[in-house]
């Protein structure tokens, strides 16, 4: 298929029909890889997501917050 580059804004960028892109299976994130004379996009790389980087509230985050000899102290005030 040959297709014209248009301007988007100060960038320039090609209109990809939808029945290719169904037909390639790319998703909304993908990678732009550069070699001389052409331009190849391509599924982006899956980001693997370990249990660390999904835990909010680990027990040793909570035991570093809760365990503060200072607020013993200023609890130990007000009793």
């Amino acid at each position: 298929m040959i297709t014209t580059l248009i301007s988007i804004g100060n960038s320039r960028g090609v209109r990809i029909p939808k029945p290719l892109l169904n037909e390639s299976g790319l998703g909304s994130e993908v990678e732009l890889q550069v070699k001389k004379g052409e331009i190849r996009i391509v599924a982006a790389p899956v980001k693997k997501v370990s249990a660390k980087d999904t835990l909010l509230l680990s027990e040793k985050i909570l035991g570093d917050d809760w365990n503060k000899p200072e607020e013993d102290e200023a609890w130990k005030s007000l009793q």
